[in-house]
């Protein structure tokens, strides 16, 4: 009886051992989990404001490159082509 009794001690430590590491466990896969969300969230926030900041430096590009008026004007004169040049390939595409 004695060594039924030893046995059952001992088994209840090892359970009470493993539901505490659990708990232990668990509360970290919440953490974690938890981590992991405002990762993603931050890694959200950080493509949209690169995509901003790229979309940014495109326009200053841009911007510094038509930095005179003949410049400027040869550049819209481009941009009349290649809206007449799109307007021709959609007219074709209509046909």
């Amino acid at each position: 009886m004695s060594d039924t009794s030893v046995l059952l001690s001992g088994i209840e430590y090892k359970l009470r051992k493993l539901i505490a590491s659990n708990v232990r466990l668990r509360t970290l896969v919440d953490s974690q989990e938890k981590e992991l969300l405002r990762l993603r969230q931050e890694n959200v926030r950080l493509k949209e404001e690169n995509s901003i900041l790229t979309e940014k430096i495109e326009i200053k590009t841009i911007a510094d490159t038509f930095s005179n008026k003949s410049e400027i004007e040869e550049g819209r004169k481009r941009i009349q082509a290649l809206m007449q040049s799109i307007e021709q390939s959609i007219a074709l595409i209509n046909k």
